[in-house]
This record gives C-alpha cells, structure tokens and sequence, in this order.
C-alpha cells in the first residue's frame, strides 16, 4: 500500500541507515572471547524470515513493577545485557547469522581461570612451607656443624691419650659424649626434612606442568590482555548493532516504572549520542512555559533525586516532545513555530529556525492536547521532527533535520490526522503512531520513509497510569521513553529482522 506524497525532496537523506546485509567478520580469536555467541548457519540462496529478535539493553521481556524489582538491572554492562544480531560472510562462502548473548563476566568466572587460580593459591602455599622449612634446616644443619667440631676434638683427644686414660680422663670423655646424644634425633629429623622438601620440589614441578598447560590452553595473553580484546570486540559489536540493529517493531515490554516524579506532564530523557559510560538523564516538569532543566549525573542520581545541576533556559519551552541529541536540548519555543538548539556545556542557544508552515499553540497537538504541536525525535538514522501544517489538512508530516542548522532536509506527508494520535515515535526511520491516550494502548499505523508507505499494525501495551504524554525511543538503549501521569517509566521493544542471502550475506 501506498499513501500520501514527498512534500519536500530538495535534499537527499544523508543519514538514512540501509542494511545493505553487509555484516562485519570477526576473528576467531574475538569470536572465541564472546563466549555468549552462537552461531546459526543459513545456507545460500535463501531468504530466512525472522530467525532472531533483537532485545534491547533493558534485557529480556519480562514484568517489573519497579526500579528494585527481581535482580534485573534498567541499564546493563554489555556482559550483562544487550545482544546483537548480525550477519557475516564464512571463509567457505557461506553465511552466518550470529547471535552475541550476554557472557557471565570478562574472565573472572572462567572454570579454567577458576583452576589456574586454585593451583596458584596452592602454589603459594607450598612456597611458603618451603621457607618454613629451609629456615628450619638452616638452624638444625648449624648445630649440627658445631657438633660435627665437638666429635672432631674428641676424636684427636682420645688418639693422643695412646690407650692410657685416667679415670678423669673416662669421666671427661663420657660427659662430652652425653652431649653427644641429643644429635642423633637431629639427624633423623634433618634427614626427614631432606625427604619433604624433595617431596614438595616434586609437587611443585608438577604443578608448573599443569599451570603451562593451562597457560598454553588459555593463550598467552594476560588478564589485563584479554580484558583489553574484549573491551575492543564490545566496541566492534556495538558498531555493528548501530548498522544491522534496525527492523520492524513487533513487541513493547511491559512498563518498568524509574520514578514517581513531577506533575502530570512532563518529559525526562537521555542523550542518544552520549558513549554508553554517560548515563547523564534530563528532567523537564510540564508542557509550557517552562524553563528549568535538570541534570542529573547518573540515572540512579536520578531515581534518588540527588547530585543534579539547573539549566535555566533562555526562551520557554512548548509541549513534551523535546530530544537531548549529541549534547544539545532540540525545543519547540513557547507561542511559536521555532525549532531550538540549546547546548548545555556552553549553556547557550547556538541555533533556532522556524518550521516552514508548522502549526504550534494547539492549532495540531496530538489527541491529549498540551501544545504537542511540534515533536522531535532521534533514531538511528538522525533526527527528526514530527508535525503538521494547514497545507497538508492537520496530517502528520515527518521531516528530517540537519542538527547543525536545524534546516529541512526532506518531508513525507503521512496522510495519517494528528489530532488522531496519542503520541508517536521513530526507529529506523518509520513512524509508529499509538492510542496511548487510551487505557488499552497500542501501537496501530507505521508509516515508512524509505518506501513513502503505510501500514495499519497491532502492538499492544501496557499503559499502567493511564494518561501518557511524552513517548520517544532512544536508539542507544533500544528502548521506549515515556512519561505517564508523573511517572518516568521505560519499555523495551522487540524487532524483527529479515536477512537476505540470495546474494550474499
């Protein structure tokens, strides 16, 4: 099906992400570090429809009622949480489909590291009785020394008597033998000491085989080594997340609420360009006039309420629908169609334009009103704004704008009325239209940019506090931002991928 029209193509998409079904090799020494990956092999020359479902790093699709709920955890190290799906080209012309899961840790719970680490504790030990027992030996072969002299004195003594001894000479010679006695236990104990520590150098040589075999089965890299190659494969797979990671919605999890904050309306974000180390989150209380923006450090600075600084903003914002995108607030300004670039290090507004014919002040908000004229969104591809204008009769026109100058890049005509939908929100450069202003909510019209087409879906979920009035998807957690009745709450989403290898992976 085919609806609406290009209403502006004076420019081409230059962001516009196409999986061109190009996937990324990875060595085997890489592959061999994911210890989660799994692979499938898909022959060549067909089409394999849905083999996986990407999830996002919010984890599996599971039930939480809050932010202490279960042992989950909203934002995940790449070990614990986030997959991947991608396609590679074999060695043997084949193609592999490959589905990184989350590992258990980097090294620390391997069984062999688990091993190496007993046998060196026993190692240690055993070097440790050896010093024990050298300082030992060291004392009893010194007293054994001196006696070895006593013996000697004695034996010249008795030669030079020539057979005649006196019996002061007998006593004499009776009393340094009676010194003599304790020395026979010391020789049978030094004798057994000889014995353990030929025992323990046996022991040990032993254990230095086992420990090069585990060497040589582990590789020569060292700890900090492989922490480093696998840090370095993370950042490779996460590259390859952002180019093979788009596909069609076909699930949202159910909520998982962050916090109970704020009045009714309002919209809390984080930046979708921020390295994954950066959990900084944005918080916006009400849908007009307002100024103040805070910022909290961490999203958990955030659930607490704590460690946050004030932006004061110089002009008022319009609506919700507000983006944080490589370190800049995008806005609609207060009583106008004025698209704002606020960035927040210099804390200064380096751009603002109007939108060509965009209607603001509640002339075309969505269906629960609060001057949700104009909404801007961030996918994979870049950012965009969502709208409408008289010229096209009150439907939602999608555009894609430059970042640097807030310039309209190019506009599709959805054909599909605002004041129709609750909110609405990008991934991979199709619009999904929700009735989230209706307790059973879900997502129902999709239109495509790539193809300029539309198609009514099915995908329920879960609205918990009844009135949603900010929606965005953030490309880097794969997750659906929503804030509902003064809640902050998160849904993840579920896509589906069609990987063609009729011409190669």
């Amino acid at each position: 099906m085919r609806r609406g029209r290009d209403v502006g193509a004076a420019a081409q998409d230059r962001g516009r992400a196409e999986h061109h079904g190009h996937g990324h090799q990875l060595d085997v020494a890489d592959a061999a570090l994911a210890r989660g990956a799994q692979r499938h092999r898909v022959p060549r020359g067909r089409l394999r429809e849905n083999p996986l479902r990407s999830r996002s790093l919010l984890g599996e699709n599971q039930p939480m009622t809050g932010w202490q709920s279960g042992a989950q955890t909203l934002f995940q190290s790449p070990e614990e949480g986030w997959q991947l799906y991608t396609s590679a080209q074999a060695p043997d012309g084949k193609c592999i489909c490959t589905a990184v899961i989350p590992a258990q840790s980097t090294c620390s719970r391997d069984g062999r590291s688990r091993e190496l680490r007993q046998i060196m504790e026993k190692v240690q030990n055993v070097s440790q009785s050896m010093e024990v027992l050298e300082l030992r030996t060291y004392r009893d072969l010194q007293y054994v020394r001196s006696m070895e002299t006593l013996m000697r004195s004695l034996d010249a003594r008795l030669r030079a008597a020539d057979g005649s001894l006196s019996a002061k000479s007998f006593q004499e010679m009776k009393d340094r033998m009676t010194e003599l006695l304790p020395l026979s236990s010391v020789l049978e104990q030094y004798k057994a000491d000889m014995r353990t520590v030929a025992r323990l150098r046996e022991e040990l040589r032993n254990l230095s085989g086992s420990l090069a075999a585990i060497q040589e089965e582990m590789g020569a890299y060292g700890y900090g080594d492989l922490q480093q190659r696998v840090m370095a494969l993370e950042a490779r797979l996460r590259a390859c997340a952002q180019k093979l990671g788009c596909g069609k919605l076909t699930g949202v999890s159910n909520p998982i609420t962050i916090r109970a904050m704020g009045s009714r309306f309002g919209s809390w974000m984080t930046d979708t360009m921020a390295p994954s180390a950066d959990s900084r989150v944005w918080y916006m209380d009400g849908y007009y006039k307002g100024r103040r923006v805070l910022e909290f450090r961490t999203l958990g600075d955030f659930i607490k309420g704590q460690n946050f600084i004030q932006h004061l903003l110089p002009q008022p914002w319009a609506g919700t629908g507000h983006v944080v995108y490589n370190g800049s607030l995008f806005y609609n300004k207060y009583q106008s169609n004025v698209v704002v670039k606020y960035h927040f290090r210099s804390r200064s507004v380096l751009v603002q334009r109007s939108l060509p014919g965009a209607g603001y002040n509640n002339t075309f908000p969505y269906s629960w009103g609060g001057f949700s004229d104009m909404d801007f969104m961030v996918d994979e591809s870049g950012l965009w704004a969502v709208y409408t204008t008289n010229q096209n009769a009150g439907n939602i026109v999608v555009s894609r704008l430059d970042p640097h100058t807030l310039e309209v890049v190019r506009s599709w005509d959805t054909g599909y009325p605002k004041r129709s939908a609750g909110e609405a929100f990008m991934i991979c450069g199709v619009l999904y239209v929700t009735n989230s202003h209706l307790a059973g909510a879900k997502v129902y019209f999709a239109y495509f940019t790539n193809t300029s087409s539309y198609e009514y879906t099915d995908v329920p979920f879960h609205n918990q506090y009844s009135h949603i009035s900010m929606l965005d998807y953030n490309p880097r957690e794969r997750a659906l931002y929503t804030w509902n009745n003064g809640h902050q709450v998160l849904y993840n989403v579920t896509l589906f991928h069609v990987i063609s290898t009729a011409g190669g992976p």
